[in-house]
C-alpha cells in the first residue's frame, strides 16, 4: 500500500506563494499518475493538476493555470505544487493523490492512493 503525506500548507496574503510537497513510501513503483486535489469547506473536492510518471504530461484545471506548477522527482519519492499569485479562494486543504496507471485524469475516483491534505488559506 502506497502512503501519501502532503506538507507545505499554510497562511498566506493574497498574491502570496507557497510549494507544498508530497511524499511518497511503500510500493512506490505502483504509483504511476500523480495529482493534486482541492476541497474547500461546503464544497466538493475539485481537480487541481495531475503529473505523469515521467513529468511529461501535466494538465491543470482552468483556475489554477499560470499560476500553479506541478512537478515530481520520482528518485526522492516526492511530487510538488508550486503556487504562486495566491488567491482567497484558492484557500482550501490540499491533497495528494497517485493512481496505479499512468493516466492523467480529472476525476477523483480514478486515483487509488490518498494523502489526508495539508490545509493552505490565504487572507484578502
Amino acid at each position: 500500500q502506497v502512503q501519501l503525506v502532503e506538507s507545505g500548507g499554510g497562511l498566506v496574503q493574497a498574491g502570496g506563494s507557497l510549494r507544498l510537497s508530497c511524499a511518497a513510501s511503500g510500493p512506490t513503483w505502483s504509483s504511476q499518475a500523480k495529482t493534486w486535489f482541492r476541497q474547500a469547506p461546503g464544497k466538493e473536492r475539485e481537480f487541481v493538476a495531475a503529473i505523469s510518471f515521467i513529468g511529461r504530461e501535466t494538465v491543470y484545471a482552468d483556475s489554477v493555470k499560470g499560476r500553479f506548477t506541478i512537478s515530481r522527482d520520482n528518485a526522492k519519492n516526492e511530487m510538488y505544487l508550486q503556487m504562486n499569485t495566491l488567491k482567497p479562494e484558492d484557500t482550501a486543504v490540499y491533497y495528494c493523490a497517485a493512481s496505479r496507471v499512468d493516466t492523467l485524469d480529472l476525476s477523483a475516483n480514478s486515483y487509488d492512493y490518498w494523502g489526508r491534505g495539508t490545509q493552505v488559506t490565504v487572507s484578502s
